[in-house]
């Protein structure tokens, strides 16, 4: 009989993905239950990243049998209780007592129901790893890899296939069958490398962290957002705009950005000169003077220093530039958004000097042109375009 492998720490294996869950960082929380870092990258790998099936820890969850009931149909057996006195006590139907009896309890238990056990073995048969969709559809499998080349979410692959292929249902799929495929790698039908054309870039899937309020830097003397034009909030008509700079590596290069609010059109502003207010001023206003007069109608910015000769720019928006309250980028949605966007082009500590104005435009391309859900899955140009007057 061959050596049998080392028994699996489910206790702490739970508590290790309790704290992932709750957004400690993967050493850390290695550190808080005694395990080695290598082991909980391991797990994490083993799942693609995300926690395993919980078929519920507490009394009662759906359909499914929780850890605890488990617990309690052993020491209720143990007591020479029969199946349906169990369910009664359980509050659950005789058949699914004697369903679990019989589904986990095997020939080398000696009869013997074992709560702890049992729910193991009810997880394992839950994580069911079977070939997915993209695996068995090679046709398929290539049109979604051919997307995820161009930089388009599973989301957006998902409702392209549903309005470019209406006939054929089995093409259909979600857009969580697609990330399956790339964190699971090939037994799912996607290669692993793909992980980096996501957003994120992520080789692991984690849970979404709520992000650091910035500190303001420079209160502007100009009209706060509570003072900008009620219609704004309505997103009806072009030419409300959001700006903001994403920065580069210990912030000594930048680049400034803008979205409207309506059609979520994007506009990046190259600044070779750096990021001082006077270099911001002269960069905007180029980029703005190349838009149509009816798509120039507000502008909101944080309180950031770059922004202290706004009053040399206000001329250029027909109903002003407003300031977001420090500490509150969810004022200004439509940019942030964006700016997560664009750091797929422009990481994070990178120097962003080095991208040329063609750079930019082709990156304003791609984003521009990308069907949106929030758009029905038209692209920022088609709205945009559509908003314009005719000439």
């Amino acid at each position: 009989m061959g050596r049998r492998g080392r028994k699996r720490q489910l206790a702490v294996e739970d508590e290790y993905w309790k704290l992932i869950l709750e957004g400690v960082g993967t050493v850390e929380a290695c550190q808080q239950v005694g395990i080695g870092r290598k082991t909980g990258y391991r797990w994490r790998a083993e799942r693609g990243g995300l926690p395993p099936l919980r078929l519920g820890e507490a009394d009662h969850r759906g359909r499914y049998l929780s850890q605890l009931e488990r617990q309690r149909i052993a020491t209720l057996r143990g007591r020479g209780l029969g199946v349906r006195e169990i369910a009664r006590r359980l509050g659950r139907a005789p058949s699914t007592v004697s369903r679990e009896l019989r589904r986990n309890v095997r020939p080398h238990d000696a009869g013997v129901y074992d709560g702890d056990l049992a729910h193991a073995r009810a997880r394992e048969r839950a994580r069911r790893n079977r070939a997915g969709r993209l695996a068995a559809d090679h046709e398929l499998r290539q049109v979604v890899q051919d997307k995820l080349e161009l930089e388009w979410s599973p989301e957006q692959i998902a409702a392209w296939l549903r309005v470019t292929y209406p006939d054929r249902s089995s093409w259909h799929v979600c857009h969580e069958t697609i990330y399956q495929a790339i964190y699971h790698g090939g037994k799912r039908g996607l290669r692993r490398q793909l992980t980096k054309r996501l957003r994120t870039g992520r080789p692991l899937r984690r849970r979404r962290r709520r992000a650091q309020e910035r500190t303001p830097r420079f209160v502007a003397p100009a009209a706060l957002i509570d003072r900008r034009p009620a219609i704004v909030e309505a997103r009806v008509r072009l030419g409300d705009w959001e700006g903001d700079l994403i920065t580069g590596r210990v912030n000594q290069s930048a680049i400034g950005t803008l979205v409207d609010r309506a059609s979520r059109y994007v506009k990046l502003i190259h600044l070779p000169g750096g990021r001082s207010s006077q270099a911001l001023q002269e960069a905007l206003t180029l980029a703005v003077f190349t838009l149509p007069p009816q798509a120039r109608r507000t502008l909101t910015w944080d309180q950031g220093s770059e922004m202290a000769c706004h009053d040399q720019i206000a001329h250029l928006f027909s109903d002003g530039v407003f300031f977001a309250y420090p500490g509150r980028p969810w004022e200004r949605p439509s940019n942030e958004n964006t700016n997560g966007l664009l750091r797929q082009y422009f990481p994070k500590r990178t120097d962003l000097s080095v991208h040329g104005a063609e750079d930019l435009e082709a990156v304003e391309q791609r984003l521009n042109n990308r069907p949106r859900k929030t758009l029905g899955w038209l692209t920022p140009a088609q709205v945009f375009a559509a908003g314009l007057p005719s000439p």
